[in-house]
């Protein structure tokens, strides 16, 4: 018998499959409970479970969708970056970062990628498939046994465009969220995209209370078109209009994400282009200095990355400006660095 996946059901799936197998549906809040917030993934192990029900899910669905595979340990701060293997073999990889009392976790949404970002290694590996809910889930659950601090925020900034896995990844969200899962507030749970306009549409439309990310890394057409192509179907202008609908307030705050390369969008005139672009929007702006993945970009210096950030502040009236340090540099698990395609 060929076993299917029950890490991913939600509440109502559940409760319906206890109820479709003439089991009690108040069962379905003790598995919920078990998977997600203890994190067991034994059934056997669910002390409040009836034998009957425990050998009849134990025969017919799997529990844990993935395995560790390895895991890399930075020696300059406390970041592990975490290989996993799907049941089909395939890699994906998340980063576990402890600052301080803040226990930060970036996961994986697809297997590789296909946006196509000319500065990100995951794009470069090209696209297998999306990750179920479960997948996605068991992540958080794994990287939980595997370090003491417990997890206080999750973003969704590792492989894939969370955007063309929408589903999959607001029902993730749904469960990290629930009082009954992960209890995570909503404000500790961010979800990125290059710029998908129809889901950024949706995502706006539904009220998700999720903050948004949105990675620009240019402020022009021409520039943007040339490192993220999908520039060329959803341009600055289309985005821009439809992040003015977004509900934004202190602490729900749209942010910009910017990666800063050498040469391609690191002028002064992109800075005022871009402290426009978030005045507008009032969000908080996050200059990330490029991580080398060891292809035609690279950093601007010093001086540069100062300018630019210098020419941000003098003009900040109704945005914040933050300056993302990445961590795992020396693992290649910092931001645009995660891909598993010496695995495959």
């Amino acid at each position: 018998m060929v076993q299917k996946q029950i890490k991913g059901l939600n509440l109502d799936e559940l409760t319906l499959l206890c109820e479709e197998n003439n089991f009690s549906a108040y069962r379905a809040k003790q598995l919920y409970h078990w998977m997600y917030r203890h994190g067991v993934d034994d059934v056997k192990q669910m002390e409040n479970i009836p034998d009957d029900m425990s050998d009849y899910l134990s025969d017919r669905y799997q529990f844990k969708t993935l395995e560790v595979e390895n895991i890399q340990s930075s020696k300059a701060e406390d970041t592990k970056k975490i290989l996993f293997r799907t049941h089909d073999a395939k890699f994906i990889e998340s980063v576990s970062m402890i600052d301080k009392n803040l226990h930060t976790v970036c996961i994986s949404s697809q297997v590789g990628c296909n946006v196509d970002c000319k500065f990100c290694a995951t794009g470069l590996m090209g696209f297998s498939r999306n990750l179920s809910c479960g997948e996605i889930v068991d992540q958080i659950i794994e990287i939980t046994k595997l370090r003491e601090e417990p997890v206080t925020n999750v973003v969704y900034m590792g492989m894939g465009e969370p955007f063309l896995n929408y589903n999959q990844v607001i029902k993730s969200a749904q469960i990290l969220h629930d009082p009954h899962g992960m209890n995570l507030g909503r404000n500790r749970i961010t979800i990125s995209t290059s710029g998908i306009l129809p889901k950024i549409k949706q995502y706006i439309s539904e009220g998700q209370p999720y903050k948004l990310a949105i990675s620009l890394n240019a402020t022009t057409d021409k520039t943007r078109t040339e490192i993220i192509p999908i520039n060329k179907k959803w341009t600055i202008d289309m985005i821009m209009k439809e992040l003015e609908k977004y509900p934004s307030d202190k602490k729900n705050m749209i942010m910009i994400e910017y990666v800063l390369l050498k040469g391609v969008n690191d002028t002064i005139q992109d800075a005022q282009r871009l402290s426009s672009y978030a005045n507008k929007l009032r969000c908080k702006v996050n200059v990330i200095p490029f991580n080398d993945i060891g292809n035609e970009f690279s950093r601007p210096d010093e001086q540069t990355i100062n300018r630019f950030i210098d020419v941000l502040h003098k003009n900040q009236r109704h945005y914040q400006t933050l300056v993302r340090w990445s961590k795992g540099v020396d693992i290649d698990a910092a931001c645009g660095q995660l891909s598993t395609a010496h695995h495959d």
